[in-house]
């Protein structure tokens, strides 16, 4: 760096000032003795002799041990028809995912043994558009029988530890394989990675004054615009000749702070203090930047040091992907073993904590109570079908409708199914529907009886069983009195009899019996002994109702009305009363003339 840089470098350089905990501060109130003690010793050490402080700090840098990038998953080459991606392992399948301008998305698959070959035309056939593109391959693992059958078994017991012990085993990876990259089409052609931007000519340094051995800093003022044409760096180890590679901008010291301080004060300005903020000052504090609400004593964002590539990814048209550098749509989350949304609510506010998840896989889709012991409330299998659960505006429900007419609407085309099936694994328990009144009355449950095995249809709580076909009442169970009333008035007693409606009220064209058509019927009918073939151990006495007069039969000749025939007994037996109550009398004569 020349003499001439250095006082603006000083100038650039930050030192903190001491903040103190207060009404209006987060966090322990600093150490005023230790800071100001920090400052006077860079203070001295700029008046010592600063360029063998900072040439010991660089060295020390340079002999600090470097995080080695991560292996990547495949080398790619530019080929004349696409870019060709070579893996370094095997692997069950590759997929490949693009994104490009104007929200394009390609999804290509790969199957073991295929070139990952991508070639520059769209799914329809045409060549794509100029533009800078973002892509990401994924590699599934091949894994053995043993280890898939170990994976699914793990997988349905929700058995997390299983599936953490075949990752520590090396049977499973224990992170997504996966790498992102971009590329440039231009004139319908791939722009070459290995190109590069040439630098900017630059003038001759000032060359070092090798007779200075102090120097008082002093802030440097410049009322007017500055530029430098070259690289820039700020900070107490900055070094002459510092070499910025494509840097054009370096903060360089053990605490890079770059802050923002708005002076506003009239009303209604925005005023609030930012600062961008790179690792902790602490020793054993975090390696992170965040940016931070210097106003607020707030940190909104940080992302912490060794956060993987494509952690947070917005493309072009705003999506944002986390570990995806496609996404597809407005929020797009990609990792190789169930992706998930964690809702946690915890005690701070007075309410008692709660933690659920959103999650995803090959097993189910599912809400999680972490808090309840990690039971799984709600799945959905994959291959569900359309409207398997829908709610309308109105709050209907339909299961396997999307236009459900009612609460619940359940529809299914299935031969042999039912609609609903309801079991209580409990012994003594009912397996069952129950129905409320408005009240919150119990007043009905069908269903079984699982201590006495039976199905149940019982009504509660005083609640008659009434019977309707469309909309008129047909058949009723009172709550008390006769068992079975009849919507026409007939009716079963609680005695056992059953009472056929009669009343002149019920009938029309009443007509007088003949006792001519009495008798012939009677002559007409043939008892007989028989047996119901549903019912053969038993032995019956009566009528065939196709073999029977017309006067008793049913317009079908299938059943029969024992008042029918009891009508007909009674006329040809008040018909022979008659004659008998006329002999009677003529004997009655005769043995008075006798006498």
């Amino acid at each position: 760096m020349s003499l001439f840089l250095i006082p603006f470098a000083l100038h650039w350089c930050h030192i903190p000032k001491p903040e103190i905990a207060g009404p209006d501060r987060v966090g322990p109130a600093l150490n005023l003795k230790h800071v100001w003690k920090e400052v006077a010793m860079k203070r001295t050490l700029l008046s010592r002799g600063w360029m063998t402080a900072l040439l010991v700090a660089a060295v020390v840098l340079l002999a600090a041990p470097v995080a080695r990038a991560a292996k990547p998953l495949a080398t790619v080459s530019v080929s004349p028809v696409g870019l060709d991606w070579q893996t370094a392992g095997d692997y069950e399948k590759l997929t490949l995912t693009v994104s490009g301008p104007g929200g394009l998305i390609l999804h290509r698959e790969f199957r073991a043994g295929v070139s990952a070959l991508f070639e520059f035309f769209g799914d329809d056939g045409k060549p794509l558009p100029d533009g800078a593109y973002t892509y990401e391959l994924i590699a599934a693992p091949r894994l053995d029988a043993e280890t898939r059958q170990a994976l699914a078994a793990a997988r349905r017991a929700g058995d997390d530890a299983a599936i953490a012990k075949l990752q520590t085993s090396g049977r499973l990876p224990r992170g997504p394989l996966a790498q992102s990259g971009t590329f440039t089409i231009q004139n319908g052609a791939v722009v070459s990675p290995e190109l590069r931007e040439p630098p900017a000519p630059r003038g001759p340094k000032a060359p070092a004054n090798k007779g200075l051995t102090s120097i008082t800093p002093k802030d440097v003022v410049t009322p007017d615009d500055s530029i430098i044409q070259g690289s820039l760096c700020v900070g107490l180890d900055c070094v002459n000749n510092e070499s910025f590679g494509f840097d054009t901008i370096r903060l360089k010291e053990n605490n890079t702070r770059i802050k923002f301080d708005d002076t506003s004060t009239g009303t209604g300005f925005p005023n609030h203090d930012w600062q961008l903020t790179a690792n902790d000052s602490a020793s054993g504090g975090a390696n992170k930047f965040s940016i931070e609400d210097i106003t607020a004593a707030t940190v909104p964002f940080t992302v912490t040091g060794s956060a993987p590539t494509n952690s947070i990814f917005v493309d072009s048209t705003g999506r944002l992907g986390l570990r995806t550098s496609t996404p597809v749509l407005d929020l797009h989350i990609a990792t190789s073993n169930t992706p998930a949304i964690r809702l946690e609510q915890n005690s701070s506010g007075g309410f008692t904590a709660q933690t659920w998840d959103v999650a995803g896989n090959e097993a189910n889709f599912f809400v999680r109570d972490v808090t309840g012991g990690s039971r799984l409330p709600f799945r959905i299998r994959p291959g569900a079908p359309t409207s398997s659960i829908d709610i309308n505006a109105s709050g209907n429900v339909g299961i396997g409708t999307a236009s459900p007419n009612d609460k619940l609407h359940i529809e299914l085309d299935a031969s042999g199914k039912a609609g609903i099936t309801v079991r209580n694994s409990n012994a003594t328990g009912f397996s069952g529907i129950e129905a409320f009144d408005e009240a919150g009355v119990s007043s009905f449950f069908l269903g079984a009886d699982n201590a006495n095995n039976n199905t149940r249809f019982n009504s509660l709580n005083n609640f008659p069983i009434v019977f309707f076909l469309n909309g008129t009442e047909k058949l009723r169970f009172p709550t008390s009195g006769n068992v079975i009333t009849a919507a026409n008035g007939a009716f079963l007693s609680s005695g056992g009899t059953w009472t056929s409606v009669s009343s002149r009220e019920s009938k029309r064209d009443i007509a007088e019996l003949s006792d001519s058509d009495a008798l012939k019927t009677l002559e007409g009918l043939n008892p007989v002994t028989f047996r119901y073939k549903a019912e053969p151990e038993e032995q019956y006495v009566g009528f065939v109702a196709e073999d029977v007069p017309d006067l008793v039969a049913t317009n079908d000749h299938k059943h029969l009305n024992p008042m029918d025939v009891v009508a007909v007994l009674t006329k040809v037996v008040q018909e022979q009363q008659k004659k008998i109550a006329e002999l009677s009398a003529r004997l009655a004569d005769l043995e008075q003339e006798k006498k």
